[in-house]
């Protein structure tokens, strides 16, 4: 994956949070300091998971953009947030890796396909859960390119 899709600083480890909208909001927010989108692609975060859930199944959710906030896009970008504790997702659906994506263009697709390499996995989701630092978690990603 390429370095600037997804740094470091992209990560952001032991996370506790209340609620599915406060996740959203973090991931976004990271997306959003870190330069890859603009402030109102949160709000289209949270439309997108109003429209269909985002959580993916084995603890993970991939929160992104309706359609319409391509625009918002500045350059494509990951942010992952790892929430040992778990978020309730809805439906009993608990989320312990949550990965906020923003594609520019059609990048979208290759991210995805990235992200469900990895996370298809059990034991991918296990070491991103318990990863103590974020080059772990990057270690991760840069074996599938």
């Amino acid at each position: 994956m390429p370095v600037q899709i997804l740094t470091k600083e992209n990560i952001q480890l032991n996370a506790s949070i209340a609620s599915k909208e406060d996740a959203i909001r973090k991931a976004g927010q990271i997306l959003v300091d870190r330069g890859y989108v603009d402030a109102g692609y949160i709000e289209k975060m949270l439309e997108r998971e109003n429209l269909a859930s985002t959580f993916m199944g084995n603890f993970v959710a991939i929160p992104h953009g309706t359609e319409a906030a391509k625009e918002l896009v500045k350059k494509s970008g990951i942010a992952i947030i790892q929430v040992p504790g778990g978020v309730d997702f809805g439906d009993g659906n608990l989320v312990k890796v949550l990965i906020g994506i923003a594609g520019k263009n059609n990048e979208h697709l290759d991210i995805l396909s990235q992200i469900a390499i990895v996370c298809s996995e059990e034991e991918n989701i296990e070491k991103i859960v318990k990863a103590k630092d974020p080059e772990t978690i990057l270690n991760l990603f840069e074996e599938v390119n």
